[in-house]
């Protein structure tokens, strides 16, 4: 069973088929694991843990691989100085381990010139590809997130519920698994309101804080009500800027359900982060590992998960019941129903 059909399985409780990408596609050997010889795994991060959103959500994927599954993991945090990067990963690599896992576009150079030279050892590439043309990389997943499908529920709530008619959105930098969210946010915001107002920004930074909460700040004294960080770290300063702004000003969380992250240490920043999409990394990330364990995850290929499949969506959690109204909530339930059938055709820059 291949994870595009496990996570749907898991998801929606039918198996969904498997859309193979690369015909050189091949399941992993099947070998016996057991807690006394576990599958041995890193997670290599460019960044470090504490995003509450991206890394984190790799990290608890780990976690739950950790608790279910015969693994053991070993996560190499390596900084945000990039010439730490190439090394840190080859190391990884060179170290005996079964698996090695990175993502985004930053570190798909460095797993497709190790992949070559660590043949026996497994990669996945997620939030990112290489080209698997002529069957290249046999030892590489890499998993895709369709997260505009998921930013359209959003946008779509966001508009009906500003007073303003004015958004705002932050981008961490301009590539497709970023503008991805904005793609499908754009559209749900103007389908549910033609006359809304989107602000932009680019922060050019995945781990400033700083320059989030500055660019959060300008937003809101522009008019905006809603502001949605699609930042990493950096959205993390924007979130702040919109709890300390008041006024009923609210946020959109990213990747993780980031309003139940912070709940139990800054309950103010959980109540006005009235949605999060979500790019379930952590699960997609678990259900390879178990796949691989199996002997049924097939490598060699490049799967794209979306609404579907159950990898994105949206947090609906206490503070989308209290501040998203009911009917606006069965609008959304009904879009989401329209998109997975079909009816409505999101934009996407990830395809």
């Amino acid at each position: 069973m291949s994870l595009l059909s496990t996570l749907g399985k898991a998801a929606a409780g039918t198996l969904l088929a498997a859309s193979m990408m690369a015909s050189t596609a091949i399941p992993a050997a099947a070998q016996e694991y057991s807690k006394d010889n576990p599958l041995k795994v890193a997670l290599v991060l460019h960044g470090t843990l504490g995003d509450k959103s991206f890394f984190d959500s790799a990290k608890a994927g780990m976690d739950k691989a950790v608790a279910e599954l015969p693994v053991d993991v070993k996560i190499i945090e390596m900084g945000y100085d990039r010439s730490k990067w190439q090394p840190g990963i080859a190391d990884a690599a060179d170290s005996g381990y079964d698996v090695v896992i990175a993502g985004t576009f930053d570190m798909t150079g460095y797993i497709t010139e190790l992949a070559n030279e660590y043949p026996d050892v497994k990669f996945i590439d997620f939030d990112d590809s290489p080209d698997f043309s002529g069957g290249a990389f046999p030892n590489v997943l890499a998993v895709q997130y369709g997260t505009s499908t998921a930013g359209y529920l959003a946008g779509y709530a966001a508009a009906k519920i500003s007073k303003s008619g004015i958004l705002g959105t932050i981008l961490g930098m301009e590539f497709p698994t970023v503008t991805d969210f904005k793609t499908g946010f754009d559209q749900g915001a103007k389908d549910a309101n033609p006359n809304i107002q989107i602000l932009n920004a680019t922060a050019g930074t995945f781990s400033d804080p700083a320059k989030g909460k500055e660019i959060g700040l300008a937003q809101l004294n522009q008019g905006a009500d809603i502001i949605f960080p699609i930042a990493g770290g950096t959205g993390l300063g924007a979130l702040q800027a919109v709890k300390e702004a008041g006024g009923g000003k609210l946020a959109v969380g990213v990747d993780s359900d980031q309003a139940t992250i912070f709940a139990a240490t800054d309950a103010a920043q959980a109540d006005v982060i009235f949605t999060s999409v979500e790019k379930k990394v952590g699960e997609s990330l678990f259900l390879a590992l178990k796949g691989t364990i199996e002997g049924t995850q097939a490598y060699g290929q490049r799967v794209v998960l979306g609404l579907k499949d159950g990898a994105v969506g949206i947090s609906k959690n206490a503070q989308y019941e209290a501040l998203v109204p009911a009917e606006i909530r069965a609008e959304i339930e009904a879009k989401e129903a329209a998109i997975i059938a079909g009816e409505i055709v999101v934009a996407a820059d990830v395809k």
